[in-house]
């Protein structure tokens, strides 16, 4: 069985995007009655919005999926691993005018940290990230980003279509 191209997973649609009810337990832990599963070129779409010089994390594209889809939050698993998905598929695109590559770096974890997953890891990340003039802090063996209030990308930023 030949192995997908990341360019295939990120435009199979599997079904998605699908709006969950969530009740009980799992509308209290996730802080809401109802969780969209995007489609991974939502993420996609999401990221290629970030300008030079600024940086979004995985929540607030989260909440911009939460928006376009009118539901309370966006699924957290699916949403960090189609972010994956869409730094991957960037880098291959160069000989695919489907997609055109997308600046993957300026998306951060939630927590402001540098994907150890996206293409050449955190190093490679942080080496972007720095020519953009923002700045890269190691703590132990863990990279982050403090941003500037100027250098944040926030979900009302971003246009939902």
């Amino acid at each position: 069985m030949k192995k997908r191209t990341w360019f295939e997973k990120l435009t199979d649609t599997k079904g998605l995007p699908k709006i969950v009810e969530l009740d009980g337990k799992s509308a209290q832990r996730w802080g809401g009655n109802s969780m969209v599963v995007p489609l991974p070129m939502d993420v996609y779409n999401l990221m290629s919005q970030v300008p030079s010089g600024k940086v979004t994390t995985v929540n607030e594209i989260r909440k911009a999926l939460a928006k376009k889809y009118n539901t309370d939050i966006a699924c957290p698993l699916t949403t960090g691993i189609f972010a994956w998905i869409s730094a991957w598929a960037s880098t291959e695109s160069t000989g695919n005018k489907a997609i055109k590559p997308i600046p993957y770096w300026r998306t951060l974890k939630s927590n402001f940290q540098l994907n150890e997953k996206f293409p050449g890891g955190v190093e490679n990340q942080a080496e972007k990230l720095k020519s953009e003039g923002i700045e890269v802090i190691q703590k132990g063996n863990k990279f982050k980003v403090a941003p500037s209030e100027s250098q944040f990308f926030s979900s009302e930023n971003f246009q939902i279509f």
